[in-house]
């Protein structure tokens, strides 16, 4: 068994106990960010991950979703920023760098720019991560960050970022729902018993997270030079499960792209229960 991991710390409080054998867990961990594990999925290369929720809908018929396990938000995110030199509403015809990293962010910000900001500026794929903050006003008008570069980015906009957009907030705003990012899934080839195991040892080990939240805010401290209590407010803030809350908001970004053709219609189809 091959199991994806995103490297950010937002997946701490999925995998902190199978990291610390507290929680066994039967297979090798592959560690890559959405974008890769997306490709790795779909090249049958790992047999289960966390993988972008657009992932899911681009290709619902090769996978298998895990059954209360998504990262999602009910408000702001705090990893998923839009900084800009202007307002959004003002940035048709500007350029808009968007991270690599992640096809549901990007997905997400084109939806918000056509319903939300009514604006059409030129996007551009690339390293939006890369470079501090004031980067904007050399290449692009605004950028799109996400994961833990955009928490170290978030509140210290300088000069040339003096606007910025938390997607998950503005979402939320925009349609009073939660905003699933990323989803586990499992390929329909992987044998039923072992997707199954590594379910419930991604289960035991969220439950295990969630109760040592603090334990985790300081290994993320320790990683990414982010305060601990920035850390901890932010791995609170996120939600773990997959209610039906968290359904009624990714149908209804599903619906929202299946509208503009972006993925293909269908439905949620879930690894059977044991």
């Amino acid at each position: 068994m091959k199991i994806g991991r995103i490297p950010y710390i937002n997946c701490y409080p999925v995998y902190g106990a199978i990291d610390r054998g507290i929680v066994e867990l039967d297979g090798e961990i592959v560690n890559g960010v959405p974008t890769e594990l997306n490709r790795k999925m779909s090249a049958g290369e790992l047999d289960v991950s966390v993988v972008s929720a657009v992932e899911y809908a681009r290709d619902a018929s090769r996978y298998l979703l895990l059954p209360d396990l998504a990262i999602s938000c009910d408000g702001p995110v705090q990893s998923v920023m839009l900084f800009s030199s202007r307002p959004a509403g003002e940035l048709t015809g500007r350029s808009v760098l968007v991270s690599k990293s992640s096809m549901t962010s990007v997905a997400l910000l084109e939806l918000l720019f056509d319903e939300v900001w009514h604006a059409k500026p030129k996007f551009i794929a690339g390293d939006a991560e890369i470079g501090d903050v004031g980067a904007v006003r050399h290449d692009f008008d605004a950028r799109l960050v996400i994961g833990d570069a955009a928490l170290l980015l978030r509140g210290k906009a300088g000069e040339g970022e003096r606007y910025s957009y938390d997607l998950g907030q503005v979402w939320k705003q925009w349609t009073g729902l939660p905003f699933v990012f990323a989803v586990w899934v499992a390929q329909r080839t992987t044998a039923v018993t072992s997707a199954l195991a590594a379910h419930a040892s991604l289960l035991r080990s969220r439950e295990w997270g969630l109760k040592n939240l603090d334990v985790l805010a300081e290994q993320a401290e320790g990683a990414t030079g982010i305060a601990r209590s920035v850390c901890r407010d932010y791995l609170s803030g996120l939600d773990y499960g997959l209610s039906y809350a968290h359904f009624a908001g990714l149908t209804e970004f599903f619906r929202r792209l299946v509208e503009r053709g972006r993925i293909p219609d269908g439905t949620l189809s879930f690894l059977p229960a044991a």
